[in-house]
């Protein structure tokens, strides 16, 4: 199991399930983002770029080990690009994604009591 440290924790997106009832908004960006998640090539694919060096990877990287085309495994990182999950930087022909600090933890902040 990978296990993520998060050293740039930011606000919840939404209010806490369990403290309070969703508003309609919060519950439209809470789907949003949770239907980025799933999906079980994009969560492997979450998990390989946090377990990489720096949080970071080249999308040359992610296609072998997800055994999908390029632009298969680009419209999946496009996906969690937009939900907020990672971050997309080009560096000559390649795209780079780097895992959002405290992207996770603001999930997890939402369904959790504190």
């Amino acid at each position: 199991m990978i296990e993520l440290e998060v050293t740039d924790v930011t606000a919840t997106c939404c209010a806490p399930l369990v403290r309070e009832t969703l508003s309609p908004e919060d519950a439209e960006r809470l789907a949003h983002t949770m239907k980025a998640l799933a999906d079980p090539t994009r969560l492997r694919l979450l998990s390989i770029v946090a377990a990489s060096e720096g949080a970071e990877a080249c999308v040359c990287d992610l296609i072998e080990p997800v055994g999908l085309s390029q632009p298969t495994v680009s419209h999946h990182l496009k996906v969690l690009t937009e939900a907020g999950f990672l971050t997309r930087s080009k560096r000559g022909t390649w795209a780079y994604f780097a895992l959002v600090p405290g992207a996770l933890d603001r999930i997890s902040d939402v369904l959790v009591s504190k």
